[in-house]
Parts: C-alpha cells; sequence; structure tokens
C-alpha cells in the first residue's frame, strides 16, 4: 500500500480540540478507505510565513498515511470543502519515518535549551554569543582623542 506524509494548516481559533476531531474525522475516511494511519504529530500553533486567506497563525498537524490512492484523495477532497482547513499537502514516501519528525525535534531541542538555561530570564544575548567581549588585552598608549575640532 502506498505511504504518504500529510500535513494540513488549521485556521488559528479552532481550538485544540476542534482540531483532534478534525484529526479523528479524516482517519475515520482513511479508515473507511482501507488504509490505516501510522503517526499524528500535532506541531501547535505556529506563524504563517505570509497571511492566508485572512489568517496570520495556523494549527499544524503530520499525519503519517497508509492508504490506498482513492482514499488520500476523498480526505483532500473533504479538506477542500472544509472552511477549517488553510492549506493541506500530501507527499508520497517511501518509507515512513518511525522517529519524532524534524518539527517535533526542534520543539524537543528548544524546550533542553530552556530547561538548561533555568529561571534566569532570556536575555536577547543568549542567541548572540553572551555579548560579553571578554578582556580586550593591553591597549597601549593611546594618543589623545580630538574631538570637535579643537586642537
Amino acid at each position: 500500500m502506498p505511504l504518504y506524509e500529510h500535513v494540513f494548516l488549521a485556521r488559528q481559533d479552532v481550538t485544540a480540540q476542534q482540531v483532534e476531531t478534525m484529526v479523528e474525522t479524516y482517519k475515520g475516511v482513511i479508515e473507511t478507505g482501507g488504509g490505516t494511519i501510522e503517526k499524528i504529530e500535532s506541531w501547535g500553533v505556529k506563524s504563517l510565513a505570509y497571511r492566508i486567506k485572512k489568517n496570520r497563525k495556523a494549527h499544524f498537524t503530520l499525519l503519517n498515511i497508509s492508504a490506498p490512492p482513492a482514499a488520500v484523495a476523498e480526505m483532500e477532497r473533504q479538506m477542500q470543502i472544509s472552511e477549517d482547513v488553510l492549506r493541506f499537502m500530501t507527499v508520497r514516501v517511501e518509507q515512513l519515518e518511525a522517529e519524532p519528525s524534524a518539527m517535533m525535534q526542534k520543539r524537543d531541542r528548544d524546550d533542553r535549551k530552556d530547561r538548561d538555561r533555568g529561571d534566569r530570564p532570556r536575555r536577547r544575548d543568549d542567541d548572540f554569543g553572551g555579548g560579553d567581549r571578554g578582556d580586550r588585552g593591553d591597549r597601549g598608549d593611546r594618543p589623545e582623542r580630538n574631538f570637535g575640532g579643537e586642537n
């Protein structure tokens, strides 16, 4: 049976429970068509690069699907009809990834980074090398600076 990775974006004003309900609906469509959903990942609400249907943010969800093409086509047809789905993309793959997707790995890495930082508030310098210029060494005798045109 063909394998697919499917990502869809739901409107930002839809609740997480409604997104889960949508996923269950689409899961039912796939299972009715003779397929299975191998993995479901909710990536949460993320900012969009540009506005889509007057939305600046969206709920991102990944589905790893093993199903016949007709079942996937029916799921996509229902997504086109739904007003809550902003965009979707289905890609056929040779094999499905067992480990978490790159988006989930990024989230885990960011969580570890926050945990390592502890209770210290986030500073702008945290992302830009610390901001401390360190020891600048011996600067030697420097001539007096002359500002304002005085000689």
